[in-house]
């Protein structure tokens, strides 16, 4: 197994910038494939990608530790895909993200970790020009 990882800051607060990404409907603001993630329930999240051209769906599992600002999350299948994110406050108004992903996909490094860089820039990204509000222990009012 394979673990990838990528840190980078985001000029957002921390407890907005780990709402915005607890929210699963969230997911395809910042992963380009991603055409869909939707709650099922529990930890369950069904999800869509379009991926190298082809139409993909599948239930993933979301776990979210508001307390801790911590995400878990993963897809059984033969990847064996799974990660987990950290937010952690840097100052006021300017936080952490820290991303991880693990898994037995047999890809070329450099691509995975181009694409994690990616997410991550995303995240801060679409998480500094959500406005919507956030309630601790929730998810983002949509």
């Amino acid at each position: 197994m394979t673990t990838y990882t990528h840190t980078a800051e985001a000029d957002v607060n921390a407890e907005t910038l780990f709402g915005f990404l607890a929210d699963p409907r969230n997911l395809p603001r910042y992963f380009p494939q991603m055409t869909a993630a939707e709650p099922e329930g529990g930890e369950t999240v069904h999800v869509e990608a379009d991926v190298h051209g082809e139409h993909v769906e599948g239930e993933a599992w979301l776990h979210s530790d508001a307390a801790g600002r911590r995400l878990e999350w993963g897809a059984r299948g033969p990847d064996d895909y799974h990660g987990e994110l950290q937010v952690e406050e840097v100052d006021p108004g300017h936080s952490r993200i820290t991303v991880s992903l693990h898994s037995v996909r047999d890809a070329e490094e450099g691509e995975v970790q181009q694409s994690l860089e990616q997410a991550v820039a995303a995240m801060a990204q679409a998480a500094t020009a959500d406005d919507r509000p956030w309630e601790p222990g929730g998810a983002s009012t949509l």
